[in-house]
């Protein structure tokens, strides 16, 4: 696997012009409310879309009519984006919003961009922000209330990707979100199953007016939700655009809701909000030959996401082993000799994660500079260098962090702890953009702190987000030296979060974009589905359906009730502590029709959706 520098430039392809010359002006855009059937929360079988000319796909029926529609009247993949998550804001409040954060990927057939709209820590805050009595907090501590809340950055980044690559006027993006809003939308089976499951959202009032019935249960799914103060919020936005987020009397409703929280306060400042900026970063992209032959340009975030490197360096690692010439077993699961390498590989990666990345802003690349080159993390030869410590027997907790380049990092190995959350959106339009973009309040209902600005004790509104406790609690190591990812003032918290498109390398065409939510295990929710489309032939739904695994550090965590005792047993054998656990992924991907035998063949697009939550695809 090999480290591309800078920005993906590809040159312009005949076809691609071709085919933006074929598409009509944006039409008027006027949304239709979609009376969807909701999945169940739980498994639900999914078929996978095969659509022509573009399509989406989002976590929620509702998000991805919104996207379609927009689609439909002549919008670009950003401008779709912009209608999925106003809606999931509302639909999904749980998982994203417009007080959280995200990245986008986007490619416009000729370049790939990065867009960043993480948050950030308040400039009050410092590395002792979750330390009580000279300890780190428990997480849940640290998570409820202000303290928790950076600056939100999600809308600032996409009406900074919407000035470069909208189509349609940005109010128009908002019609769908207020439509529903105002209109209401029904409970669908996950949020009600969340809302019920939450230990801390009802010490918040104005969430238990708005999430719960008068005798306090969840409300019933099916029941009609209003949200008149997320319809204000953002009417208010549509006119004014990101910066009514950041300034005037939403902004300070955000702001009071932090700084006044009866127990557990935190640092957030109008000065915090009013400051914020999100980036548009170089992406990493890195070439990857497939077991079949073929290559491909891989392409994700750089840090603050630790998710491109980490997803790069597990399968630049596999393929200098000889996971390449193992298949899938009969059974179509993956059997206990590849996942005994995945989750070797996965240990080194996520040792190498814990040692080096962080904001780049803040922490240096291994080429020893602020804002310098990550290459040596991908480098073929370390990749080579680090397969070659995967050995018969796990290594199980005793992954240590390598050395990718001459300078060894002064940093900490920083602890495990928590990570939750998040939604995914993938979108390919008839323009020839791809887009790939995570979003984010951290873990389920965020800091569980609600904000509803025209009516501060009324239920409605908006979600504020966790964001900060994706910091390490402890800023220091056993051995006292600083870790990479601790708090510091402005500083954006590291993040799995793994948006991703795929490229053949021979021609330069998209062939994937994907994603996941899911904590730490985004990243390896991304790469299963990655490796089973372009290693094993499967479709997007069919990569997707695998079962989940992963390795985050000692234990070989697999999805539970989803492989058979044989495969358990060898694991064990191999000397993994191998736990069969829940693990809910939420993927969402679309690919060509080509790519795959099972995907119909032809020039258009397949796209999958998790069947673990509510997401479907749709376009034409």
């Amino acid at each position: 696997m090999t480290i591309l520098r800078r920005s993906f430039t590809l040159s312009t392809l005949a076809s691609a012009a071709l085919l933006a010359a074929c598409v009509t002006a944006p039409t008027n855009f006027s949304y239709q409310p979609y009376q969807q059937p909701e999945g169940a929360s739980g498994i639900t079988d999914k078929p996978g879309w095969a659509t022509s000319k573009f399509a989406v796909a989002a976590a929620n029926p509702l998000a991805t009519d919104a996207g379609y529609q927009v689609l439909k009247a002549g919008g670009s993949a950003v401008d779709a984006a912009i209608a999925v998550q106003l809606v999931l804001g509302l639909v999904e409040p749980q998982s994203s919003g417009i007080a959280g954060g995200a990245f986008l990927l986007h490619h416009d057939g000729k370049k790939t961009e990065a867009f960043d709209g993480r948050e950030t820590a308040p400039a009050a805050a410092d590395e002792n922000l979750f330390m009580k009595d000279g300890k780190p907090m428990t997480f849940d501590e640290g998570l409820v209330g202000g303290r928790s809340v950076g600056v939100p950055g999600v809308m600032r980044m996409l009406e900074m990707a919407h000035k470069q690559y909208g189509k349609l006027p940005w109010a128009k993006l908002f019609e769908p979100a207020i439509a529903l809003a105002e209109g209401g939308f029904k409970v669908s089976p996950r949020l009600n199953t969340l809302v019920k499951a939450d230990a801390h959202l009802k010490k918040d009032p104005v969430a238990t007016a708005y999430f719960y019935k008068a005798d306090g249960d969840a409300r019933d799914v099916g029941f009609n939700v209003r949200n008149q103060a997320y319809a204000d919020v953002l009417k208010a936005m549509a006119a004014q655009g990101s910066k009514v987020m950041h300034e005037g009397p939403i902004a300070q409703a955000i702001v009071d809701k932090v700084q006044k929280h009866p127990t557990n306060p935190g640092k957030l400042t109008m000065a915090d909000m009013a400051g914020y900026q999100p980036k548009k970063r170089d992406p990493i992209c890195a070439d990857y030959k497939a077991s079949t032959g073929k290559e491909y340009v891989i392409c994700g975030m750089p840090p603050p996401s630790s998710g491109m490197i980490a997803v790069g360096q597990i399968l630049g690692t596999l393929g200098a082993t000889n996971a390449g010439n193992i298949q899938l077993e009969p059974d179509g699961l993956p059997g206990p000799g590849w996942l005994h390498l995945y989750t070797e590989a996965s240990r080194l990666a996520f040792a190498d994660r814990a040692q080096y990345l962080g904001d780049p802003d803040f922490v240096p690349a291994p080429d020893g500079k602020i804002g310098g080159n990550w290459s040596a993390m991908l480098a073929p030869a370390y990749l080579a260098q680090r397969a070659s410590l995967i050995k018969a027997t796990s290594m199980k907790g005793d992954a240590k962090p390598g050395e990718p380049s001459a300078m060894r990092s002064a940093f900490g190995k920083a602890a495990d702890q928590p990570e939750y959350g998040t939604s995914h959106i993938s979108i390919v339009d008839a323009y020839g953009n791809a887009l790939s973009m995570t979003t984010t309040i951290e873990a389920a209902f965020g800091s569980r702190q609600m904000v509803n600005p025209s009516n501060p004790t009324a239920g409605g509104g908006f979600l504020l987000n966790n964001e900060l406790t994706d910091f390490n609690f402890a800023p220091n190591d056993a051995a006292g030296k600083p870790t990479a990812n601790r708090v510091q003032p402005n500083k954006r918290p590291r993040s799995s979060m793994s948006p991703t498109i795929v490229f053949d390398k021979a021609d330069g065409k998209v062939v994937l974009t994907g994603g996941s939510p899911g904590g730490a295990l985004i990243i390896h929710f991304t790469a299963k589905t990655i490796y089973g489309m372009l290693n094993w032939g499967l479709n997007a739904q069919q990569a997707i359906n695998l079962p989940n695994f992963a390795a985050l550090g000692a234990p070989t965590l697999l999805e539970e009730k989803r492989f058979p005792a044989s495969t358990v047993d060898s694991l064990k054998a191999r000397g993994h502590d191998a736990r069969e656990q829940a693990m809910v992924s939420g993927l969402q991907a679309i690919g060509r029709a080509n790519l795959n035998p099972a995907s119909g063949g032809g020039s258009g697009w397949f796209g999958g959706a998790d069947p673990r939550r509510e997401g479907v695809v749709r376009g034409d």
